[in-house]
């Protein structure tokens, strides 16, 4: 397993996330989502893997200017500004190679652990 937790520091649901891989002795890499977010090639795979890009926008984002603007851009655009604003995105998102979560879903990452 080569599992990521794009988080925030002040999310529960990221630290419940990080708790669920440690009580398990499964490393993870932590990457902060509003210190580097993601790169352009990760954004496309997460998004892939998680049903599209409307998946990891969040609707209580703290952003709501942005978040407003993004609900009425073109596809390519809105991909582009995502990019440019992580704190649009749902926190955490955890991935494990092409297959990938938003939010705290610990049921999936069972899955993910009796399969590997």
């Amino acid at each position: 397993m080569n599992i990521q937790i794009f988080g925030r520091k002040k999310s529960f649901d990221t630290d419940k996330a990080k708790r669920f891989f440690k009580e398990r002795n499964i490393p993870f890499q932590y990457i902060d989502l509003d210190e580097k977010g993601f790169s352009k090639g990760e954004l496309t795979k997460v998004a892939g893997a998680v049903g599209g890009l409307d998946q990891l926008i969040d609707p209580k984002t703290k952003v709501q200017d942005v978040y407003h603007l993004v609900q009425h851009m073109r596809d390519e655009n809105r991909f582009n500004k995502v990019l440019e604003n992580p704190k649009l995105i749902v926190a955490p998102v955890v991935r494990d190679g092409g297959k990938a979560t938003v939010g705290y879903v610990p049921d999936v990452w069972l899955q993910w652990i009796n399969d590997a």
